[in-house]
């Protein structure tokens, strides 16, 4: 997927905060997705039991931070984007879902920029959020069961240390569980110790 080209600054140290912030809002144990809309009836959202991790990372004051988000959000890709924009990053934030051991999502926001990835795009045809991600990248749901494959924006992380034929490597191992996929992704990033405490802290 072609990365966004209207993003002047790729660097992520250089990006300024969201102008429009409030921080003292944050919500991250008791989002409410009472009013959250199913575009398809037959999705049934993932229980609370089935979601592994929703946990956002960013830089405060050149910290690394982690945080465990409320696990209703590994529903709604539209109200997991709400929820990163609050949150008090100097350069952006990125968020990842895993369920199940299945699959995982990524969702990087810079500002209006949004990038997203699915690692298994079979995915789609049973859980809410990966048919959000299928939906926003203007994608058709796959048809065979078998068609596993990496969508979205591969390169999102290339600029901090993760290049995009890294990352397809991780995400493209089937073999492996996704929660595990993601801790290799933390990993290369430097976020290990962080994210492990925002999950034990969850």
């Amino acid at each position: 997927m072609e990365a966004m080209s209207d993003y002047e600054d790729d660097d992520l140290d250089d990006l300024d905060d969201d102008p429009t912030g409030d921080y003292e809002d944050i919500v991250i144990d008791d989002y409410d997705d009472g009013g959250a809309d199913d575009d398809d009836d037959d999705y049934e959202d993932a229980t609370p039991e089935e979601v592994d991790f929703v946990v956002a990372l960013y830089r405060e004051d050149g910290e690394p931070v982690a945080v465990a988000l409320a696990k209703p959000l590994a529903n709604d890709l539209d109200e997991l984007i709400d929820q990163m924009r609050r949150l008090p990053g100097e350069a952006g934030c990125l968020a990842f879902v895993s369920i199940s051991g299945d699959f995982f999502v990524a969702v990087r926001v810079r500002g209006r920029h949004v990038q997203v990835m699915l690692n298994d795009s079979v995915a789609a045809g049973d859980w809410p959020i990966a048919r959000d991600v299928i939906d926003f990248l203007g994608l058709e749901v796959p048809e065979d069961d078998d068609e596993s494959d990496v969508v979205g924006d591969i390169d999102m992380l290339s600029d901090v240390g993760l290049s995009e034929l890294d990352m397809d490597a991780i995400a493209s191992d089937y073999d492996e569980d996704s929660d595990e996929l993601v801790r290799q992704i933390v990993r290369h990033l430097g976020y290990e110790r962080q994210f492990e405490a925002a999950l034990t802290d969850d």
